[in-house]
């Protein structure tokens, strides 16, 4: 157990309210991290549930489509951490806009689960291997485009709903199969439920998949115990070229955009590699590119990697026909 040297003696025997969403992912994403600060910083902790605009518009089946739906799932939660109803909020880190939150700080980023997308078919079956015309589900944009992009003649369609009911089309043989992220049944103890693990050549994760980020006040000095407890700075690294590709776009784009960065051992020391994807949102054009760096530098290799689609035409995808299409 970690000393939390960076808080007051009457700050080291709070009980920390953790700020989680209610979803029974959500709730196993925050319990791991209030684990964590129980575990490394000695501090009682307890959960504290909130119903955010997503969750709402979820319920009543309003889609959620583009960069309007990022933030849906996260402004309850910073809202009630800003009025000192909870210390501690806990993000998937791909619903957190990329600006930041007046007043928040992102204390920690912890290590990452597998960020790669899964399918879960009827019959065991992957993508490959379904009918033509077989019917996927799925509420990403993101995820959409590139499997029209793959070519093998499915019907992709919109879903909504928690992983039970996402997974519940397919087994109720309404859907022939969906797309989820693989962290998600992973957190949930459920990775034995997907037939297949989509390559990043494939398909290519959101930016931030897999990761969480775990958000303070900044003047709580909570928030430097958590970071020197919690945080991950490998991933830390990873997302934060992943969300200055996406932060970069989206300023002139508004196309379905994918991203993943991995650092790796260079002959000067760690650096950052990093792969995006923009594509037509019926996946028939696509902008696909990769850069590397400095690992010190990863938010500067993903805007430069991002300016570099954009010079491609990442901004043109959804052009009308009569306009020149994208280089690439």
């Amino acid at each position: 157990m970690t000393t939390p040297t960076s808080l007051t003696d009457a700050a080291a025997t709070r009980t920390v309210r953790v700020g989680t969403r209610a979803s029974a992912l959500a709730t196993t994403q925050s319990r791991w991290v209030a684990d964590q600060v129980a575990t490394h910083l000695g501090l009682a902790v307890e959960l504290v549930e909130i119903t955010t605009d997503g969750d709402r518009s979820q319920a009543a089946g309003t889609p959620l489509a583009g960069s309007s739906a990022t933030g849906v799932f996260v402004g309850a939660v910073r809202h009630a951490l800003l009025e000192g109803r909870v210390d501690v909020a806990v993000h998937s880190l791909k619903d957190l806009p990329t600006a930041p939150a007046e007043g928040l700080v992102l204390a920690a980023v912890p290590q990452r689960e597998d960020p790669r997308d899964v399918v879960v078919a009827r019959d065991g079956l992957t993508l490959g291997e379904l009918p033509v015309g077989s019917v996927v589900g799925t509420g990403s944009p993101r995820r959409a485009a590139q499997i029209h992009a793959l070519g093998l003649g499915l019907d992709v369609v919109g879903l909504r709903g928690n992983v039970d009911t996402r997974i519940g089309r397919v087994t109720s043989g309404d859907l022939d199969a969906v797309v989820l992220a693989r962290a998600g049944l992973a957190r949930l103890g459920r990775l034995d439920e997907a037939t297949e693990v989509l390559d990043p050549i494939q398909v290519l994760p959101a930016p931030g998949q897999g990761a969480l980020a775990v958000e303070c006040r900044a003047d709580d000095p909570l928030a430097a115990a958590i970071a020197e407890a919690v945080d991950d700075p490998a991933t830390r690294a990873a997302v934060a070229a992943e969300r200055a590709v996406l932060a970069t776009l989206e300023g002139g784009c508004s196309a379905p955009i994918g991203a993943l960065a991995e650092l790796v051992e260079g002959e000067d020391g760690e650096e950052i590699w990093v792969r995006a994807v923009a594509l037509s949102t019926d996946g028939e054009l696509s902008v696909r590119l990769s850069a590397s760096g400095p690992a010190t530098d990863a938010a500067g290799v993903g805007v430069r990697l991002a300016e570099e689609m954009l010079a491609e035409g990442a901004d043109r995808l959804d052009d009308p026909p009569d306009r020149p299409p994208p280089t690439t």
